[in-house]
Formats: structure tokens, C-alpha cells, sequence
């Protein structure tokens, strides 16, 4: 048995539970648990309609907590963590100039997942542009990887077989690799910004 079918077992047996990790981890924005979420809605282990609402409503109140925090506390937060400090900043600064769209996008790239609802506080954003903003990244963060994940069990199940893992595993580290580089180009164009407004 391999540990994807051990994973999904697991599942199986603490359906509910899995829920309550979904949502957990979906808050932090970990892509892949909502890949794999996906995968073992198409199992018929998860419900779809749960673990998109889940998945949603933990990225979605995930970020508002980030929000939040950072508009309460965030100069003290900073002074405190100076290596944070600089990163945050500079998202701030990108939030700022590119306030519409950032919002939509940040759930994906790696560099600035975490930070991103930390700096939209820091910023000018009113916090009712944040949240409209933060439905819809939140759901179309949600609705992407939940159904990335349900299309790979699907082309599992009707185009492979048993022999798909592979090919599952290969199409889902493509998936990684091209989030990876997105993530690398916003990076770098965050450090450009970085030595452009020291």
C-alpha cells in the first residue's frame, strides 16, 4: 500500500476531522493540502461542496486575522522583527501601487503567501476593499486547487487506472515547479522594487 492510499484511508476512517485540517491549513494557504483535498473529494472520501467551503473559509478568515493583526499591532510587530520588517514593507509598498489585483493573486507565490494579508494592514487598503478583495481571491484560491486537485483523481480514474500515480504525482509536480517560478518572478520583481525604494 503506498502512503497515498494510507493518506486516504486515514481520510476515510476521521472524515470530520479532516475538515478541521483543511480549514486549518487552507488559513496558511498550503497549496498542497487543497490539492490533495481535492484529489480525495474525487475519491468520493470528501465531500466537494465541504471542502471548497472549507478550504475557502479557512483562507479567507486566515487572512483576515493577518489583516487585523497587522492594523492593531503591526508597527510593534515590526520594530520587534526587523527581518520581517523589510519584506513587509516592501509587499506593503507593491499593496500601495498594485492595490486591485495583488489581493487576487498572492494566495500562489511562494514569497509572499504568508505575508500578504499582514501587509494589506500595514497599508492604506480600508478594510472594506480588503474584504470584498479577500472574498474573491479566497474563492478563486479555493475553487483552483480544490478542482487542480479533483481533475488529477479524474484523469486517475478514466484515463489510467491504478498506473496513474505516477502521472498524478509528475502532473502535480509540474503544478509545483510552475508555482515555484511565479513565485521566483514576483521575488525578484519585490527585490527590484526593493533597490528602486530603498
Amino acid at each position: 500500500m503506498t502512503d497515498l492510499a494510507q493518506l486516504i484511508d486515514v481520510v476515510r476512517q476521521h472524515g470530520e476531522v479532516a475538515y478541521a485540517f483543511i480549514f486549518a491549513y487552507a488559513a496558511s494557504h498550503a497549496m498542497l493540502m487543497a490539492l490533495f483535498a481535492g484529489y480525495a473529494a474525487q475519491l468520493g472520501v470528501l465531500d466537494l461542496k465541504l471542502t471548497l467551503i472549507h478550504c475557502f473559509a479557512g483562507s479567507f478568515i486566515g487572512d483576515v486575522v493577518r489583516f487585523w493583526i497587522a492594523r492593531r499591532y503591526g508597527d510593534g510587530l515590526l520594530a520587534r522583527w526587523p527581518r520581517i520588517s523589510a519584506h513587509a514593507v516592501t509587499v506593503k509598498r507593491l499593496v500601495d501601487r498594485h492595490a486591485l489585483w495583488l489581493p487576487l493573486i498572492h494566495r500562489f507565490p511562494y514569497g509572499i503567501r504568508g505575508l500578504g494579508a499582514f501587509a494589506y494592514g500595514l497599508s492604506k487598503m480600508s478594510w472594506g476593499l480588503f474584504l470584498v478583495l479577500n472574498v474573491i481571491g479566497s474563492a478563486i484560491w479555493a475553487v483552483s486547487m480544490v478542482l487542480a486537485g479533483y481533475a488529477f483523481g479524474t484523469v486517475s480514474d478514466k484515463v489510467l487506472g491504478d498506473a496513474v500515480s505516477g502521472l498524478s504525482i509528475a502532473s502535480l509536480v509540474v503544478f509545483l515547479a510552475i508555482s515555484w517560478m511565479l513565485s521566483r518572478k514576483l521575488e525578484q520583481a519585490i527585490e527590484a522594487d526593493a533597490r528602486r525604494n530603498p
